[in-house]
């Protein structure tokens, strides 16, 4: 019966992500304060025409709170607004601004599949707002391994790189569903997936769920790992959730893992809550991070600081 109400809960959440909507200086000293006063850029002022506004993903998201965290930090910006929609609603504002050349400042994360496609980069945050390199970690509802040791060894065995993740993304990002760019992916990196599957055996039907949140970079790790487990037997559901009730649907055992929890800042408050009632089975990437981001042609904006202050 959870499990019908697990897939509720995870509909409910993805439509209310929908209803929501996620430099270059001068050589000379005084030409680099008048770049800085104008807000990077000379005579354009990229702060005023952003709106003072930085495009975000759903609420609650670390990288959100972060930035809200920042905008009370730095004096840059100071009246800023953290605009909250969703994951896919910042990669369409994103797209949009680039096909038209346009400022825009938003949160955002690596692996994403919008750094293969667009010329971007991080902002420096020299307050240390979004915290240093991230890792995204494996967890599972306490006795998996009792009851699915082999889905636990491969869930435990679990880990690639930031390349696999973005080529897994961009193919979904450019209209593959989600499924046929992880089964390409699979079948592409056989030697990869047989060092996740090692050791252990074929079941028959064996049922599991998978819970995560509907970022590009947790779609993407999540089909990955159903079509492996289906490959190997397992009959796999895979639910969307909020940030929150993903690691709550863990921890009550309503789902059995999941492989979409970034530490240690993004889902902090959830590891806090839930985090004595999982099993952490280590991380799956390595060196994630998470940011403001900016278009490359926004020059003489590199740092946070160079942003500036609402008027």
């Amino acid at each position: 019966m959870f499990k019908l109400n697990l897939k509720r809960l995870g509909l409910a959440a993805g439509l209310s992500f929908t209803l929501v909507a996620a430099g270059c200086g001068s050589d000379d000293g005084s030409d680099s304060d008048n770049a800085g006063s104008d807000n990077g850029g000379g005579e354009t002022n990229y702060s005023e025409e952003v709106d003072y506004t930085i495009t975000g993903i759903e609420p609650g998201a670390g990288v959100v709170q972060a930035a809200e965290d920042a905008t009370e930090t730095y004096d840059s910006l100071a009246g800023w607004e953290v605009e909250t929609s969703s994951s896919g609603a910042m990669a369409t504002a994103l797209g949009e601004a680039i096909d038209n050349e346009e400022p825009i400042v938003v949160t955002g994360w690596t692996p994403h599949w919008m750094f293969a496609k667009y010329d971007l980069k991080y902002l420096e945050d020299p307050e240390g707002s979004f915290g240093e390199a991230e890792e995204i970690k494996t967890m599972v509802r306490q006795g998996l391994k009792d009851d699915m040791p082999n889905a636990y060894k491969i869930l435990d065995q679990f880990n690639w790189e930031s390349s696999d993740m973005e080529e897994v993304m961009l193919e979904i990002s450019n209209g593959t569903s989600p499924e046929d760019a992880a089964a390409a992916w699979v079948e592409d990196n056989s030697d990869k997936v047989a060092e996740w599957t090692d050791g252990t055996e074929e079941v028959d039907g064996t049922e599991i769920e998978l819970a995560y949140v509907e970022w590009d970079s947790e779609v993407a790790s999540t089909n990955v790992m159903k079509k492996v487990l289906e490959d190997q037997g397992f009959k796999v559901t895979i639910t969307p959730l909020d940030n929150a009730v993903m690691w709550q649907a863990v921890a009550n055992g309503d789902a059995d893992g999941m492989v979409a929890a970034w530490m240690p800042a993004t889902h902090a408050a959830q590891f806090e809550e839930y985090g004595d009632q999982v099993e952490d089975l280590g991380a799956n990437l390595e060196g994630a991070k998470i940011g403001l981001v900016v278009p490359k042609y926004m020059e003489g904006v590199d740092s946070i600081e160079d942003l500036q202050p609402a008027e």
